[in-house]
């Protein structure tokens, strides 16, 4: 009897071990987080409170050619992979002089060779810029598109102080670096 039921036990093991669940593998392209300030997350100080967060996707350049090719110019951009590119504002402040109220917006930009259009959108958690609706917009910014020596393999979003207050949202993929002024 106590075989048998060991028998049975071990058998229904089995069976349900064949059938568990299954995980796929890592996006190709993985999510990250930029916060302002740097590494807020991690290094945050007793009643230190963050300004910015940006929650993103980031896709591999591989060798292709990106700006103009992957990426077309001229064509609204989710700003990373997957899903629309994600940014919260804790407090109310001023994008390259536009004023922004606190919340959470969509990223999208309009790559050019020369200069990008930054787009700030109240449209939220859909794929990519297919749903794209510019009557949502609440910001829409013009930033030079600068060359730079290093070359950045996975698309990069993180900030920089620039002065009491003040500071740059980086975000680079290749050879292109972009930058979005704010204060606060």
């Amino acid at each position: 009897m106590k075989k048998s039921i060991l028998f049975i036990f071990t058998l229904l093991s089995v069976v349900h071990l064949s059938n568990g669940q299954h995980f796929s593998g890592l996006d190709r392209s993985p999510l990250d987080i930029a916060y302002y300030p740097d590494n807020f997350a991690h290094d945050r100080k007793p009643g230190e409170k963050a300004i910015i967060r940006v929650i993103y996707s980031r896709p591999q350049k591989k060798g292709r050619d990106l700006f103009g090719g992957l990426v077309p110019y001229a064509e609204v951009w989710r700003t990373g992979a997957n899903e629309a590119t994600e940014i919260k504002v804790y407090q109310d402040l001023k994008i390259s002089g536009q004023s922004l109220k606190a919340g959470t917006y969509s990223l999208f930009s309009i790559p050019e060779e020369n200069e990008w259009t930054i787009i700030l959108n109240t449209d939220l958690d859909y794929w990519g810029a297919y749903s794209y609706q510019q009557e949502h917009d609440v910001v829409r910014i013009q930033v030079k598109s600068n060359k730079i020596d290093q070359n950045v393999e996975a698309f990069t979003i993180q900030f920089e102080q620039t002065g009491t207050n003040q500071g740059t949202m980086q975000m680079a993929w290749g050879d292109t670096l972009v930058e979005i002024p704010f204060e606060y």
